[in-house]
C-alpha cells in the first residue's frame, strides 16, 4: 500500500514540476501577465506540498531495517526519481526568481502599483521558498542515504523521457487554454532564449560587484 501511495504522490509531484517547467518559460514574454505569475505562484506551492507529502512515507520506508531486498529496491527507484523532482524544482524556481527580477510586471503594463505589489510580495515568497526547498533536499540527503549510481532503472533507456513529456503535457493543459497550443519551435526558442537571458543577468551581476 506504501509504495502505491508513494507511486501516486510522485506522479503527481511530476505533472506539477513539469507543469511548472513549462510555465517558467513564458516568463518575459509575449504571454507574460499577472495570471501567468499567480498561476507560477499556485504550482510551485503545489509542486512543494506535494514533495512534502511524497518524501515523508518515502523516507519512512527506506529508513526500514526489515524491508525486503526487493521491496527496497523499488523505493530506492522511486527515491532518485523524487531526488531528480526536487533537483528540477529549485533550479526552476531560481530561473523564475532571475526571470521575475529582470522582467518586473509594472514596467510593461498600465497597473504599476498593483503590479508592483504583486511582483515584490512574490519575488521575497519565491526567495524564502528557494531556501526551503534547498533545506528540503538537505534533509532528504542526511536522513536516507541513496546513490543514484547504485540504482538500477527497470525501464528502456529514454522511456523516463517519454514519461516526463508526457506529464508536461498533461499539466500545461490550463496554460493552454489561455496562450494557445504548444508549438515546438516556439517552446525551442523560449528555452534559448531564457539560457541567452540568464547569461545576461550573470553577466550584469558580475560587473555591479566588479564595479
Amino acid at each position: 500500500m506504501a509504495r502505491e501511495e508513494c507511486k501516486a504522490l510522485l506522479d503527481a509531484l511530476n505533472r506539477a514540476t513539469a507543469c511548472y517547467h513549462h510555465l517558467v518559460l513564458t516568463v518575459g514574454g509575449s504571454a507574460d501577465s499577472q495570471n501567468l505569475r499567480e498561476e507560477l505562484q499556485k504550482t510551485r506551492q503545489k509542486a512543494q506540498e506535494l514533495a512534502v507529502a511524497t518524501g515523508a512515507p518515502l523516507t519512512t520506508a527506506l529508513r526500514d531495517k526489515g524491508l525486503g531486498a526487493e521491496e527496497r529496491a523499488e523505493f530506492e527507484r522511486l527515491w532518485v526519481a523524487f531526488s531528480g523532482c526536487l533537483d528540477l524544482l529549485e533550479a526552476d524556481m531560481r530561473r523564475a526568481l532571475a526571470l521575475g527580477t529582470a522582467f518586473p510586471l509594472h514596467v510593461r503594463t498600465l497597473r504599476h502599483e498593483a503590479e508592483r505589489d504583486f511582483d515584490v510580495g512574490d519575488l521575497r515568497e519565491l526567495e524564502r521558498e528557494i531556501l526551503q526547498v534547498g533545506r528540503m533536499i538537505h534533509d532528504m540527503e542526511m536522513k536516507v542515504n541513496v546513490p543514484r549510481w547504485t540504482v538500477q532503472a527497470r525501464q528502456a533507456a529514454g522511456a523516463e523521457l517519454l514519461s516526463c513529456a508526457g506529464a508536461s503535457s498533461a499539466g500545461f493543459v490550463s496554460v493552454e487554454q489561455r496562450t494557445g497550443p504548444c508549438d515546438p519551435s516556439k517552446a525551442l526558442a523560449a528555452t534559448v532564449f531564457s539560457a541567452v537571458l540568464l547569461a545576461a543577468v550573470a553577466l550584469a551581476v558580475c560587473v555591479a560587484k566588479l564595479s
